[in-house]
């Protein structure tokens, strides 16, 4: 991989890096019952990242497959695929389309953009830490990144609760997504 020093970063070359959906995880944390957490993942996606001479110039692309979304529970599955929250028969997707890079310090951006569920698109800001670049032992460049970014899910129409008896509800409204993963130059 052909690698650059950028304010004290050594980073890719200007170019597109698609993710490389085998070292990639796209998960997410809700409250559930007030008292824990559920995890959850999507498992069929695809993304790229242009990295622009400027890195403070460069754009991302993610579009997800809302039925592959899982947390291990069948039946929590399926109740996340209906009309309930993704209802992914008229929602196959949830996609995300930088705007602008806001700005960096150190190894850490912070990049704006469209986020699109069930067609309601309203604009988030991720957190993005850039891992490094090497080349993995069979010759292919990779870089690694960590994005996160919290949303509140009724803004994208995902409203569905049921009131506790306890008081509170069984499904927080704010959502974390937590992506891991790494890039590889376009082909």
């Amino acid at each position: 991989m052909t690698t650059r020093t950028w304010e004290s970063l050594t980073i890719p070359a200007a170019g597109t890096y698609n993710l490389d959906v085998a070292h990639t995880s796209i998960g997410f944390v809700v409250k559930h019952m007030m008292v824990s957490k559920v995890r959850g993942r999507f498992e069929k996606f695809e993304g790229a990242v242009t990295i622009a001479e400027n890195p403070l110039e460069s754009t991302a692309e993610l579009t997800i497959q809302t039925e592959s979304i899982t947390t291990g529970v069948a039946d929590r599955d399926g109740h996340l695929r209906s009309d309930d929250f993704l209802s992914v028969e008229k929602f196959p997707t949830i996609t995300f389309k930088s705007t602008r890079v806001a700005g960096h310090k150190g190894d850490e951006f912070t990049v704006v953009g469209d986020l699109t569920i069930r067609d309601v698109t309203r604009e988030v800001e991720l957190t993005v830490e850039y891992g490094g670049a090497g080349t993995n032992p069979w010759g292919q460049a990779v870089w690694g990144y960590t994005i996160t970014t919290e949303f509140d899910r009724e803004d994208f129409g995902l409203t569905w609760n049921q009131a506790l008896e306890t008081g509170g509800v069984l499904v927080g409204k704010k959502v974390k997504i937590e992506i891991e993963g790494e890039a590889n130059p376009a082909a």
